[in-house]
């Protein structure tokens, strides 16, 4: 698994790890001279422990990281410190490639995916060590995760979209949450939109009359969207007519900047977003399991599907790296039938 993939995996949520950085960050002192050999495995713990606490500092204040990604972090790179220190190694200068690989070795009852994810934040460790000249070269550098088998994303057809949608909004056409619930889902599908960008949307950042939207992304990165008309008319009505009843709801300060309100008036939360998804699905009549990013998924998938370019997909969607949009070029069983029954010269 690539280092793009790592950060978009589900696992860590919308917020996963944020692309590389080049900020760097005031040296500290070399643990080296504070981790000597004379030290016990308690002395080289507490060092890591400090070492960590610094790199964690670092991703999540200088780099402004998620505290969900800070978290993700912490819990690799703790793994990962706790195997050093089994193996008495003592300081941060005495890692070898040998023993990054090791310790990926190690976890071998765990799935290729997570070990994969365990070494990306091993790397950004390593990376982070030789930034504050702790160690003269990242050792971490050429070490490769297991290959884990590459799965297809959860895709909707066209037709399960439109279902899907058209059950968000088949309440009370004058209710405030049926209004929202519809412009919530029409905007995700029409702008691939990851929840977090969805709930962290504000008034300021969508221009109806120009049909676009401005997202804020993976490490504050912010994107320009266009808005389709299903959604752009659906937003509208929500904006005009829902989200003025919701905010009235607020029981103290109203919120006057989010757009997507919950029914007390606040800040919708990602994990409302999945409840509406799931219902909208139940409703729908879609038996497979729905998730937020299903709609992302969709919208990449359909866009490829519909004659997008790669390139321009990545663009939409964020991604730092074409390699991870590449996973939405995937040919359907029944295209790729077509295709060679019209293609191969004896194929019929």
């Amino acid at each position: 698994m690539s280092e793009e993939a790592y950060r978009e995996d589900p696992a860590f949520g919308d917020d996963a790890v944020a692309d590389a950085s080049s900020h760097s960050a005031d040296p500290v002192p070399a643990l080296a001279e504070s981790q000597g050999d004379s030290q016990g495995p308690q002395g080289s713990a507490e060092a890591y422990s400090s070492l960590l606490e610094q790199f964690l500092a670092y991703t999540g204040v200088e780099r402004g990281l998620s505290p969900a990604t800070v978290k993700a972090y912490a819990a690799d790179l703790r793994v990962y410190a706790d195997f050093l220190t089994r193996h008495g190694i003592t300081s941060v200068s005495r890692i070898g490639r040998k023993d990054v690989e090791s310790f990926i070795t190690s976890l071998a009852s765990e799935s290729p995916r997570s070990r994969a994810r365990r070494l990306a934040s091993v790397h950004e460790f390593h990376r982070f060590a030789l930034r504050q000249q702790l160690v003269p070269i990242d050792v971490s550098e050429g070490v490769k995760a297991p290959k884990s088998p590459q799965s297809l994303p959860d895709v909707l057809s066209i037709e399960e979209v439109g279902d899907l949608l058209e059950a968000a909004g088949s309440g009370d056409a004058q209710d405030p949450v049926a209004l929202r619930d519809k412009a919530l889902l029409e905007f995700m599908y029409a702008t691939g939109a990851r929840v977090s960008e969805a709930v962290g949307l504000d008034l300021g950042d969508v221009d109806l009359e120009s049909s676009v939207a401005k997202l804020t992304g993976k490490g504050s990165k912010q994107r320009l969207v266009p808005i389709g008309s299903y959604a752009r008319e659906a937003m509208a009505r929500y904006l005009n007519m829902g989200r003025p009843d919701l905010q009235r709801r607020a029981r103290r300060q109203p919120e006057l900047s989010a757009v997507m309100l919950n029914k007390r008036g606040r800040r919708l939360s990602r994990q409302s977003v999945w409840e509406i998804v799931q219902q909208a699905g139940q409703r729908a009549g879609i038996t497979r399991p729905l998730h937020p990013h299903t709609l992302r998924h969709s919208f990449a998938t359909h866009l490829i599907q519909g004659g997008a370019d790669v390139r321009t997909v990545q663009e939409l969607l964020g991604h730092a790296s074409v390699t991870t949009t590449q996973i939405y070029t995937h040919v359907s069983p029944e295209n790729l039938i077509e295709a060679y029954l019209l293609a191969h010269p004896r194929a019929r």
